[in-house]
């Protein structure tokens, strides 16, 4: 019976700690705002990764001339992944501004 009852215990408070830790902090409320909903400002530095797609493609027009296909290749990936990034961007903060967006 007493082991019985010390491994109750013990799932017990495992399953507790559990579910305590799976909970995500953004969900708790704080104490000092009496709203529930708080909308995240996502910002986004558009002329900086306008620069770092430029120089990435130059860069891999220079890999290109010099015979570098594979490291050309992968500037180009990478220019067009933030070309993507700075796209998703652009498209979120306009959706922000819209009052019913889609």
């Amino acid at each position: 019976m007493a082991k019985r009852f010390s491994v109750l215990a013990v799932s017990a408070a495992v399953a507790g700690g559990i579910f305590l830790t799976s909970v995500p902090a953004h969900a708790a409320v704080p104490a000092d705002r009496g709203e529930a909903t708080v909308k995240a400002a996502v910002t986004c530095d558009k002329n900086r990764m306008r620069q770092q797609i430029a120089t990435l493609r130059t860069k891999a027009a220079k890999l290109k001339q010099l015979g570098e296909t594979a490291a050309a290749r992968k500037a180009l990936n990478d220019a067009a992944a933030l070309q993507n990034k700075l796209d998703a961007c652009i498209k979120a903060e306009e959706d922000t501004s819209k009052p019913f967006p889609g």
